[in-house]
């Protein structure tokens, strides 16, 4: 049985929040679906704060490539995803599998593996507070 981690979603969103994706898509771009979760201040980490979100893919489906203001941290919640980050090869993760982006690092490429199944990450972003 697998666990699954529910989060209280503020809003669902195709589009930047507060700093945590920027996409600079066409609007012909069939684009992912995020469900933003928790944003929290860290006391023990100063002017830090962490956000959540559900980032959900269509069979075949791809992200524009990207940025994050912060560290980013990912964990595959359903299927296959292909990260590709400026300077390293790609690397296909599967369920239950995480990877590390550092900040401002271009994304080139986070796509679903599947053209026949969806998928979906869970994505850690702490930022500078207020970012």
């Amino acid at each position: 049985m697998k666990a699954r981690i529910t989060l209280a979603a503020t809003s669902i969103i195709a589009a930047p929040f507060s700093g945590f994706w920027t996409f600079p898509h066409e609007t012909s771009v069939d684009e992912e679906t995020v469900i933003t979760g928790q944003k929290q201040k860290l006391p023990d980490v100063l002017s830090k704060q962490v956000s959540v979100a559900i980032v959900s893919y269509k069979p075949g489906q791809a992200s524009a490539a990207h940025r994050h203001a912060g560290s980013l941290l990912a964990y595959v919640n359903e299927g296959e995803i292909i990260a590709l980050l400026e300077g390293q090869p790609p690397v296909t993760y599967t369920t239950g599998q995480s990877w590390y982006a550092p900040p401002q690092v271009p994304h080139l490429i986070s796509k679903n593996a599947s053209t026949k199944r969806p998928a979906k990450l869970l994505a850690w972003l702490v930022l500078v507070e207020g970012g």
